[in-house]
């Protein structure tokens, strides 16, 4: 093995977007494998993106307000009326 890394830079290969904000956080370990599982079998990506987009889906979700949500369950039902 004769790889010369004496002129390799420290940090990440690829850098963060503008928005993106760097932060330390504890979670279970069996959350971090479920989304590196998911990265594996899709062939590659990043888990951490893939957790980034089930968090904001899950506040798209739980931000609909009541009337949203009750004209859609009023339409599901009338369609299972018909």
């Amino acid at each position: 093995m004769n790889e010369d890394f004496s002129k390799g830079k420290r940090g990440a290969v690829v850098k963060a977007g503008p928005n993106k904000e760097r932060i330390t956080i504890r979670l279970d370990a069996d959350i971090i494998e479920h989304f590196k599982r998911l990265v594996h079998e899709a062939g590659g990506g990043n888990y951490q993106t893939l957790m980034n987009d089930a968090l904001r889906e899950h506040i798209r979700m739980h931000d609909s307000s009541l009337e949203d949500t009750l004209r859609k369950v009023i339409r599901e039902e009338l369609k299972k009326a018909v």
